[in-house]
């Protein structure tokens, strides 16, 4: 394995946007667990240090001004700036540290991280964790959705080796970006259930949401078009005509939430649950240790790491049948798919679980020894190898 990393990251902990910052936080410190001299170069705020030890890994931070939210333009030009001042402060580690691989995580530092390899003469990997491309439905033409695409082609033809989270993604990034299946290696997230303690009095929290003899039905995510939620609130006013007493919640924050909310407001479903906006991640372990079901109704999912993290908190899960979320729930024994964009198979997925209780217990049972399959001690060691092969081709 190679001695010294560079992990080139937009967020890392305490500044948590979306499930990348756990992704890069549980691979950093399971790479240093086993051995290799970890640094993570990434950005810092007010409340954060230039230079600190996270449980062993040496974490390096750029300040930077709020990201603007929400105003798509106005991002790409930050991330711009983000690049070159990230770039600035790599320079300096380089000259010090004689590092042996550098590790970037999406398109969002894909400029810095290449040009450092470039400086180090050392092996760039790029972990793909979802394209642009995906995400708005092929609707990349214009920009500044089209930067982006073209960072990310560019990102992926450049890198000496590409990871991807699921066989799905794999096939997916071959095809948008004219890239052989063979130079992108399948390495999935991982989960660990130490990770996913409750928050309080769990019966008092769900008392909040549900009387004791209503279903709580959560969907969890970043609220924009391609987790489609909309298609969950478009089956719910049938499932609560159907069952009686279902209530649900909402957690996320996001773009989409103002039409969400409209959405529900003409559906009469205000007054049977709750948009809570933006948690975090100790009151969702909570949330998922409350609810009856956790419905992933996504339209593009490169992996599906809310189902594993539902699964591992005891959960039930309810599934599209579409991208990593294949991967991640196989077959019924699992959890149950439904076909993605269909409101009416959801309703029926949702009505299954809710009126089932052998199904409910069974699904919990097997998914709990599922989850063990998801190891991030073995998502290092698979990344590793990686790193270990590359170094090993270039002597």
């Amino acid at each position: 394995m190679a001695e010294r990393i560079l992990i080139v990251t937009w967020e890392y902990p305490p500044i948590v946007e979306g499930g990348l910052a756990r992704h890069v936080r549980k691979l950093a410190e399971q790479l240093t667990a086993q051995g290799t001299e970890v640094h993570v170069l990434t950005r810092g705020g007010r409340s954060t240090q230039e230079l600190e030890d996270r449980h062993g890994v040496t974490v390096h931070r750029v300040a930077e001004p709020a990201w603007p939210k929400d105003d798509l333009p106005r991002f790409v030009a930050w991330v711009r700036r983000l690049n070159d001042d990230l770039l600035a402060r790599g320079s300096e580690l380089a000259a010090r540290l004689g590092l042996d691989v550098v590790h970037g995580h999406d398109w969002l530092v894909a400029v810095a991280a290449k040009r450092l390899a470039d400086r180090l003469r050392c092996p760039f990997v790029a972990t793909v964790h979802a394209t642009e491309h995906g995400r708005r439905q092929g609707w990349v033409h214009e920009p500044p959705m089209s930067e982006i695409n073209r960072t990310e082609r560019w990102m992926v033809q450049a890198a000496d080796q590409v990871i991807a989270c699921s066989h799905y993604m794999r096939g997916h990034v071959a095809d948008v970006f004219g890239l052989s299946e063979e130079r992108v290696v399948v390495i999935p997230n991982g989960v660990d259930p130490a990770d996913l303690q409750p928050r309080g009095d769990l019966r008092a929290l769900r008392r909040r949401f549900a009387a004791d003899d209503e279903h709580l039905v959560l969907l969890v995510g970043r609220l924009v078009y391609e987790k489609g939620f909309q298609h969950a609130l478009e089956a719910l006013p049938g499932v609560i005509e159907r069952v009686g007493g279902v209530r649900f919640l909402v957690a996320g924050s996001g773009p989409h939430r103002a039409e969400l909310e409209r959405q529900g407001a003409a559906l009469g479903l205000m007054e049977h649950g709750a948009f809570l906006g933006w948690i975090g991640d100790d009151w969702l372990s909570s949330l998922y240790r409350i609810a009856d079901l956790c419905v992933v109704p996504s339209i593009y999912e490169p992996f599906g790491l809310v189902a594993l993290e539902a699964m591992a908190s005891g959960c039930p899960c309810l599934v599209a049948d579409t991208g990593g979320l294949r991967e991640v729930v196989p077959d019924e024994t699992v959890g149950l798919r439904f076909r993605s964009r269909d409101a009416v198979a959801l309703g029926s997925g949702i009505e299954r679980v809710l009126t089932d209780d052998a199904l409910r217990t069974r699904l919990v049972a097997e998914a709990g020894e599922h989850v063990l399959r998801f190891d991030w001690a073995d998502v290092a060691r698979r990344t590793g190898k990686v790193y270990a092969d590359l170094l090993a081709a270039a002597v």
